[in-house]
């Protein structure tokens, strides 16, 4: 069951889903759980994370990119104001695409197989992909894009009817609104629904720490290995994303990594080379790195997708470092879609796409020399 804006909406609207406690909008009014928001005031509550400055100004401290932001000004994701030294948050409980996917979509491979998750989004972002896929929403302020207010006991809502047993904050970028994906992981878990979060990473430390021990699950995009393509390419910074993946990991949150592959741009020999042993020497090498394929879109069609051959590359370099969950993606029907058991070789889950066509793990263990597979699987 898909569940897209109109969809959604018309089925909170018509009472299907158990309507929260209204809100009150900034502008004064009171706003229903499922009512569209298009244009005019936005309903704002107060940010986390932020200081208060001189002269009415406040330093934002969510993401790395410390936006110091005026009166009446917004930071560079366009999603949080400054109000007369106040800063708030504009997209909490607003969001702008809800789907019903497979988990796998995400994708997460070693989390749940075959399950349903329940992917929620706000409009903005705090970086600008040349490549994004979704910019239509992450590219333009909340005011710019048609959204619903579905606060977080009514996205738990959302997420039963659709038969769900987890919620993904995706799509544009979870931390923007991190606020929205800390009380939605709250509402999930007291619900008994397993929250997850797909992100670039881009985040400061202490927002991150907070929100980690809500969660059951998060894949970062590793854009590149290159401060250069980080600055270059998405406006924004290497060293903040390895932080963040290293405190993910210690924080023992289930994690898996993706990496577009673009050509020419961070699919060298030696690019993949570095990543790998980074992510196996800091990371460990049980965690998954799919590698997946680019297509041209948004601001770089002058490239053309990404061969097979350098896909194929990619995972043989990242095998031969010793790392024991590759994968490939944007390849449906490619072997290094199917997760294989590292110590015999035997074919655990097979895939086809986001489908599962067969999974013969016993309880999260190899039925052929039981050995145990990392992830979460229930």
């Amino acid at each position: 069951m898909i569940l897209d804006r109109r969809r959604c909406a018309a089925l909170l609207a018509g009472g299907a889903v158990a309507a929260a406690a209204p809100r009150r909008a900034a502008a004064g009014r009171t706003l229903r759980v499922g009512e569209r928001i298009d244009g005019g005031e936005l309903p704002a509550r107060e940010a986390s994370w932020y200081k208060k400055l001189e002269e009415g100004r406040v330093e934002c401290q969510l993401c790395p990119q410390s936006c110091t932001v005026a009166d009446a000004e917004r930071g560079t994701c366009g999603a949080r104001e400054n109000r007369g030294g106040t800063y708030f948050t504009l997209v909490h409980s607003l969001a702008c695409s809800v789907h019903a996917d497979p988990i796998e979509k995400k994708p997460f491979f070693h989390v749940m197989p075959g399950e349903l998750a329940l992917s929620y989004a706000t409009a903005g972002c705090n970086v600008e992909c040349k490549f994004c896929q979704n910019w239509e929403i992450s590219q333009f302020r909340p005011e710019q894009v048609q959204s619903v207010y579905l606060p977080p006991e009514a996205l738990v809502d959302a997420a039963k009817l659709a038969g769900a047993r987890l919620t993904a904050a995706t799509y544009s970028e979870p931390v923007i609104f991190w606020e929205y994906v800390r009380d939605a992981a709250r509402a999930a878990m007291k619900a008994g629904l397993a929250p997850t979060v797909v992100s670039n990473g881009f985040i400061q430390e202490a927002p991150l720490k907070e929100v980690l021990p809500l969660l059951r699950a998060v894949k970062v995009d590793l854009k590149s290995f290159r401060e250069e393509f980080y600055r270059d390419q998405i406006r924004g910074k290497l060293e903040p994303v390895l932080k963040a993946l290293e405190i993910i990991r210690r924080a023992e949150v289930w994690l898996e990594i993706v990496v577009l592959l673009i050509p020419t741009l961070n699919d060298s020999e030696t690019e993949v080379r570095d990543l790998s042993k980074w992510v196996k020497t800091n990371l460990g090498p049980d965690v998954p790195l799919h590698f997946t394929r680019f297509h041209p879109t948004y601001r770089l069609t002058d490239l053309p997708p990404t061969p097979v051959a350098s896909l194929e590359r990619a995972w043989k370099i990242a095998r031969a470092e010793g790392l024991n969950f590759v994968y490939l993606g944007n390849l449906p029907t490619h072997p290094a879609e199917n997760t294989v058991c590292p110590g015999c070789g035997e074919v655990l889950i097979r895939r086809l796409g986001f489908k599962i066509l067969e999974n013969r793990l016993n309880q999260g263990s190899c039925p052929a020399c039981r050995r145990t597979i990392p992830g979460v699987w229930r």
